[in-house]
Order: C-alpha cells, then structure tokens, then sequence
C-alpha cells in the first residue's frame, strides 16, 4: 500500500505516522526526541522509516522541523531546543540514509497549511494563523502558500514591539508580553510565587475558582492578544485569522479575544475583525507536513 513517513519533531518528541494522501493515519507513535547528537537523531529517524517500509510501500518523507527552514535546500537555520538540527541540509542527510524523497517545513508553517487544507481555512485564499505558547509564532498563508519573507521570517509576529510601559523595546515584544509564558510570569509575579510553580492551566483553574489576581492577568492577556492582532487586521488585512496552539483550546479565550477586539472598533476603526480557534491540535503539524510534501515543486 502506497503511503508517505510523516515527522513533527519536537524537543521533547518526535511524533510520526504513517498517512495516506488524504492525511489518514494508518500506524503512528512518539519517541523521546534523542539529545546525543545529530548521528542518533538521524539513526532513530531511518529506523522509524525501515520499521515501516517491510508494511507499507513508503513514497517519501515528510518532516515537520523548528527553526528557519528553507524549503528549497531542505536547509535549517535558526535556533531550537534541538541545537544541532540547526546549520545542515536535513533533507539530504536523511536522502542518503533512506534513499527517499525528503520534504521539510517550519513546524509553524505546517500547522497553518493543515487549516488551509482541511481545516477551518478551507477554502480561504489569505489567513493568517497565530499560534499562542511559550512565544508568540505563526504563518501567513496566499492561495496555499506561505509567505515566507527574505530571511525567512514572514509569519514571526511574536517579534513586534508593543510599547510597553517601563520596558524597553525588546523587553516589549508581543512574546513578552501576551504569549502563555508571559502570563504564568505576571501571575507567579503578582502572587510573589517561585518562578515555575504554576502553568497556564493552572491559572484558568484559578481563574474559575474566582481568583482576583488570575482574572486581572487574563484579561490583561486578552487585551495585548487583540491588540496585536488589530494591527496584523489593519497591515495584512486577511480574510480569516486563526488562533493556534494549546491555549486556543479553551472556548473562553476565543470569546475573550473577540470581546476586546469588538472593544477596538469606532468612527475611524471600522473593520469587524475576528479570531477562530484551529481545528487541528497534535496532529496539526503531521497533516500539514503532508501537504507540504504532496504539494513540492
């Protein structure tokens, strides 16, 4: 049976599966992402791909990686958890292991072109997706393709300068100041706790149980996040935008997101703009991986 070896690489996994071209997972699995160097990192790749093809007729390799990818050379820049998949031609490498055709994109980027293909964006010629975590990353995507920019960075919107008060302007960036990371930093802050002590859940679970200052910080995220995204309306002006990752989850911070963006709006502001949430959670970055391969030029 003809099917494709689809990666995420992640720095605590790599997920795979093994998918049809209508991105159906047929077997699938996580291994600990391999931290001894790049030759392991490979070799756990290869033998991931071997185990497979003695079942399935494997027409290529897809990966989904962090870092700045050029898609073209399969060449990955950048920075990650991961330090030495960065500075090589991931694609070759893993060509010459397996003697198959290898594709590679931002892990971004892949999740963006899963909604596109089979997701909330179906259909749509130009969205945008934000995906929310421990930064701020993300995709801008034109008739299925991502706009990828000169050095690679189209779609990093977490590096915008907010102008906060009292920080100075790299202190202020939207990653600073309205990702995840940031809000569990502004709780613990408040609450003069030890750095580490809550997560993100965490805090919504406060939150719901009433908590002042958990309230407080979460509107306070509500209001960065649309601040953010008025000024991506107004400079792209896309047809959808898309809230991505774990965060997005939650129905309440769609809803809350959209109540300060309907805030935003008067006589010279006059745009109706609104978030969606992703369709797509784990498997957003296998599914668009695929896409990416099946649409390679």
């Amino acid at each position: 049976m003809k099917a494709y070896m689809v990666l995420d690489i992640g720095g605590t996994y790599i997920k795979y599966a093994v998918m049809d071209d209508k991105s159906k997972k047929l077997e699938w699995g996580k291994i600990p992402t391999p931290k001894e160097g790049l030759d392991i990192f490979l070799d756990r790749i290869t033998e991931i791909v071997h185990h497979y093809s003695n079942s399935f007729d494997i027409q290529g390799i897809a990966l989904s990686s962090p870092g700045a990818v050029d898609v073209a050379t399969g060449f990955v820049g950048g920075a990650s958890a991961i330090p030495f998949i960065h500075g090589i031609y991931m694609t070759e490498k893993l060509k010459e292991r397996t003697g198959l055709q290898v594709s590679i994109e931002n892990d971004a980027n892949c999740a963006a072109l899963a909604e596109g293909w089979l997701g909330v964006a179906k259909g749509t010629d130009f969205y945008i997706c934000i995906v929310i975590g421990t930064g701020i990353g993300g995709a801008i995507v034109i008739n299925q393709s991502i706009l990828r920019g000169a050095n690679l960075h189209g779609g990093e919107f977490g590096y915008m300068i907010m102008g906060e008060s009292g920080k100075s302007p790299l202190q202020s960036t939207w990653s600073n100041v309205a990702s995840t990371n940031s809000l569990v930093e502004e709780v613990e802050r408040k609450k003069s706790l030890a750095r580490g002590t809550l997560d993100g859940e965490e805090i919504f679970r406060l939150a719901e149980a009433g908590d002042t200052i958990a309230n407080e910080c979460i509107a306070n995220l509500f209001k960065k996040l649309a601040t953010g995204i008025y000024n991506l309306k107004y400079v792209l002006d896309p047809d959808k935008i898309l809230i991505g990752g774990g965060i997005s989850k939650r129905p309440d911070v769609i809803e809350g997101i959209n109540s300060e963006l309907a805030q935003l709006k008067n006589d010279i502001s006059t745009l109706d703009i609104t978030v969606e949430a992703c369709k797509f959670e784990n498997d957003a970055n296998l599914i668009g991986a695929l896409f990416h391969f099946l649409n390679r030029k």
